[in-house]
């Protein structure tokens, strides 16, 4: 099973959008991603990230419910 996870854009690296890498906050868990399929997002934007891509943009609001139901996941392990 694949999970896409949603993450807000803290930096992005380069200017050439087949290149561009973005330090995606996951709630506090840094990673790189390529924002090579979402070339019109910015810094502060949050973008849906599956394999170190990622492969769409998503309103705050989407996203920090979906970070708070996967946070909600873990607690019940």
């Amino acid at each position: 099973m694949c999970l896409a996870v949603p993450g807000k854009i803290m930096n992005i690296d380069g200017e050439d959008p087949l290149t561009r890498q973005g330090k995606i906050d996951f709630g506090g868990i840094f990673k790189e991603s390529s924002l090579a399929y979402v070339p019109e997002a910015k810094i502060g934007d949050y973008v849906i990230v599956h394999a170190g891509f990622a492969i769409s943009i998503v309103d705050e609001e989407e996203a920090v419910e979906t970070l708070k139901m996967l946070a909600e996941m873990g607690d019940l392990s």
